[in-house]
Formats: C-alpha cells, structure tokens, sequence
C-alpha cells in the first residue's frame, strides 16, 4: 500500500488512499501509536469509501495472474515482465550484465521488505552462491537500520555481499559515488526505487536504470544477469549443482517489536524569537533567501523562451541530484544546474540553448542568468506532463530565481505545477494542445489581461513570431482566488509576510 501510495504521484495522481483496515492498525500499534489506531477504529467507517461511490475509471486486478515486473530503463512506467525482459533487452540493446543492484531508500525498505530479501540472499548462501553484481543496501530509517541489524538480516545480507550504507536517500536521488564505471559508460543497474529516470542514480545518463521489488533486485543481482528469471531459472551453487530459489518469505513485523536505533533529534527551543541564524557571506553551500519580487501589475510583454522542451522533462531534468546536492542550501549556485538535463525542441540537445538576444548558444542557466542581468522576461515552454518525478522544491525555486515568470506546457504533473504556483510563476497549460506548435523558439510572448486572472478563466497569449506575423491563443489555469494572491505578491512566503502586517 505504501509503495501504491508513493509511486501514485509519479503519474499525476493528486493522492492515494486506502481504507483503514488491520495491517495499518498493527503496525501503528507495532510503532508505539496505540491512541492513533484507537481513533482510527473508532472513525474507521469514515476511513473507508463511500457507499455506492461513483468512480470515472474502474480497474480489476487479479492478484492470480500479477507477474513480476522491472520497469524501465530511464523511466519507471515502462513495464517489462520479468519473464520477457531477457528477450526484450536482447532487442533493445540493453545491456544484459547488471553491474550493481540497490535496495532500500524510503519506498520499499520495509521490515518486511529487509525481511524477503534476506530470505532470497540466506537460500544463495546455502548453496555456497553470493551476490554476482554489486550490491548495497540503504535502511529507510535509522529504526529500520537498528531492527534488521538486531534480527539478522543485515548480517545475512552483508555475508552475501551486500554493502549497507547509511540511512539516508542514498543513490535514489543521486548521493552514490559511484566509481566502477565512467561517466557515458553503458551499463545496467536494477533498484527498488521509485524513480530511474536519465542520470538520477549516479549522474550518468548512459546507465540504464530498471526499478523492481526487493525481492526481485536481489534475485537478478545474485543472477548477475538481466535475463534472469528467478521464477523459472536456476543458479549454480559452489557444488556445482543447480538450484531455484523459493517464494521469499518475511514477517511483516518484527516479533520482538522495532528497536528505535540512536535517538538523533535535536528539539528546537522552545522560544525562538531570539534565535539569529548566522551564514558565511561567502560561503557556497549556504545562502539565506531574499524575497522574490512581487508583481507589477503589468501584463509580461515580449517574454523571451528560454527553452523550448522537447518529450519527457522531469524535475530532475530540471535540477538534477548528485552532486549539485551539496548546494541544496545556496539558491544561486545550485540554480547553475537548471534546465542542464531538459531536451532543446530546436536541436535535441540538452543543455544547449540560443540566446535571443545575442544569438549566441550557450549552457541554459547562463542564458538564463544573461536575460536576468538585462532585465529580459523569460518563460520555458513544454511537453507533457511536465515535471513528473520527485517533488523537487528547487525545480520551481531556480527558474523564479533566474527571471522566470511563466511556464507554458500540454500538461503538469500536479505537484510540480503547486510548486511552481508557491514560487510566483504562472504555470499554464495549452487550451489547445496542438497549439505547442505554433511556437517557435525565436518568438516573443506576452500574457494579457492578467489584471483580471480568474480561476477557471483562461489567458490570452500573443505570440509574435520573428516574420512579423502572429497567433493569439487560450492558456487554462488552475489556480484558485488564494494561489492567485500568491502570484501577485509574488510568492506563496511573499502573501503570508503580507498577512503578517
């Protein structure tokens, strides 16, 4: 259900839910949260669906014929069945060697997650049989860390091979230094993370990255190839006999109860009005953030694009992880990696722009930064679902940074659209969306009559085309009477320092 409920925002879906019902109550009792699942029995008719719900889409799953997947490589709604993915790799050209397999971060690390793949790991071991690729594992939570490392399975997981790093989003997002191979190196790797899109794991846009269950990861890097299928095929132990590996089995919590680990929290004071936070001037890690500027009142006249997108563009096509992690906390120098991952509709190259104004190209941020030094108003257009992925707060902060004030596309992926909207900018969608043809990357945009924006009301757009000739078309919103104040204070932080007054 978790794993439900996180990769639901992967596809747009505004939220996942499931009724109440014993497995939440147990494991909220497991986790020391008895009031918690008291109330919720209490109320659990209100947590449930309505009767006689109506639903615009209804789909059955047999649970009977549900086959092992991996997905991918380079994004994780391309299903593969475990079954087929040899054959399918073989005519893709995907390499078949898997050269590290990854468990664990927040969405499948579970006990019961830990517990199965431990379970897979002890019957290789069995037969003298450890892990053929690489592979690492990385606890969810320092409780997990703690509860695997008293029970055994930690141990079990290790003596196979397993390196277990430190509770953190580790190479999910990109924290992997990663030296077995070089950087436009094709390779395999194969995660029960929850997201693969180019270059997330380790910066490399030439790895091809498939998501599965942890129980399947650890199979195929025991395997050490892509084409196996631990349902069917068989492993050669140190005996040099053949075996199959058994259905995984895990408790789903653990029987002596969770051991909490180091407790590491630091409470806050319980008054902080006096409380100065002090930053280095020059520091290039840390930066504290300035207001945004508010709006005009104008209409944006003769915007420049920046880029026009071409295909699938992530957040982290936007702003990408690993190394530019470390800036997290400067705005300025982490906005140095905007847009580097985003494909140019001109050129189908990423990170390589025309500058509008001296028509020279160049890498986007530093385009982007010449326009902000002249004052010039930009705005990107896109694809669609625009900004799938992880919900990446500095997507939406690096643009409104840089001198964005619009982002024109065929469709959002919900959150980053919210995000954008806190940040200031107008996310707007094509009323038409053939009409992300009509604009060219040497065009000049303006949005007009935005003194009377209105929820459900839409833009006008003038687009003034460098031949002299021009379209007029309709922008939708989404925004409400609230996210509008947003817009013109100029961010969400903005209208609530005003409400303050």
């Amino acid at each position: 259900m978790g794993t439900i409920c996180n990769m639901g925002a992967e596809i747009g879906a505004t939220t996942s839910v499931f009724p109440f019902n014993h497995r939440m109550e147990a494991y909220l009792r497991a986790t020391d949260r008895n009031e918690i699942a008291d109330l919720a029995n209490e109320f659990k008719h209100v947590l449930s669906a309505d009767p006689n719900a109506k639903y615009d889409e209804v789909y059955e799953i047999n649970l009977d014929e549900l086959k092992p997947h991996a997905n991918g490589p380079f994004t994780p709604d391309l299903a593969n069945p475990i079954e087929e993915l040899g054959e399918i790799a073989k005519k893709e050209g995907w390499p078949l060697d898997i050269r590290v397999g990854l468990i664990g971060s927040c969405t499948n690390s579970s006990y019961e997650d830990m517990s199965r793949s431990a379970s897979i790991a002890k019957q290789a071991l069995d037969h003298g049989v450890k892990f053929k690729s690489k592979f690492t594992v990385t606890p969810g939570s320092e409780q997990i860390r703690a509860t695997i490392q008293r029970d055994g399975q930690a141990d079990v997981l290790s003596e196979a091979g397993a390196i277990v790093l430190a509770n953190a989003c580790g190479p999910c997002i990109g924290q992997w230094d990663r030296q077995d191979v070089k950087k436009g190196e094709k390779n395999t790797i194969v995660t029960s993370y929850n997201r693969n899109f180019t270059g997330r794991n380790d910066a490399n846009p030439a790895t091809h990255a498939f998501v599965a269950s942890p129980e399947i990861t650890t199979a195929l890097a025991l395997a050490g190839d892509l084409s196996f299928n631990p349902e069917t095929d068989e492993l050669t132990g140190s005996d040099g006999k053949k075996f199959k590996l058994q259905s995984p089995f895990g408790d789903e919590l653990p029987s002596q109860g969770f051991d909490p680990g180091q407790d590491t929290y630091q409470a806050p004071p319980g008054d902080g009005s006096g409380v100065q936070v002090d930053v280095d001037p020059a520091s290039k890690r840390l930066q504290l953030l300035t207001p945004f500027d508010k709006w005009d009142g104008k209409d944006l006249e003769d915007m420049v694009v920046l880029i026009k997108v071409k295909g699938k563009c992530t957040t982290d096509h936007m702003s990408p992880g690993g190394p530019w992690l470390k800036y997290r906390g400067h705005l300025d120098n982490i906005s140095n990696n905007m847009f580097i991952g985003a494909i140019n509709s001109d050129s189908g190259e990423a990170n390589n722009v025309k500058n509008q104004l001296t028509g020279e190209f160049g890498p986007v941020p530093d385009t982007a930064r010449n326009y902000k030094a002249l004052n010039a108003k930009w705005c990107v257009i896109g694809d669609e679902n625009y900004g799938e992925g992880s919900s990446r707060e500095h997507a939406a902060l690096e643009p409104r940074h840089l001198g964005a004030r619009a982002i024109i596309v065929r469709s959002f992926a919900r959150i980053h659209e919210t995000n954008l909207k806190k940040q200031g900018l107008l996310p707007l969608t094509f009323s038409n969306v053939a009409d992300y043809d009509k604009i060219r990357s040497d065009d000049r945009i303006s949005l007009v009559g935005l003194s009377k924006l209105t929820p459900g009301e839409p833009v006008v757009c003038v687009i003034k085309h460098s031949d002299g000739s021009s379209d007029e078309i309709k922008l939708d919103h989404s925004m409400n009477e609230t996210q509008i104040e947003w817009f013109k204070a100029g961010s969400a932080l903005n209208k609530m320092a005003l409400d303050k007054q």
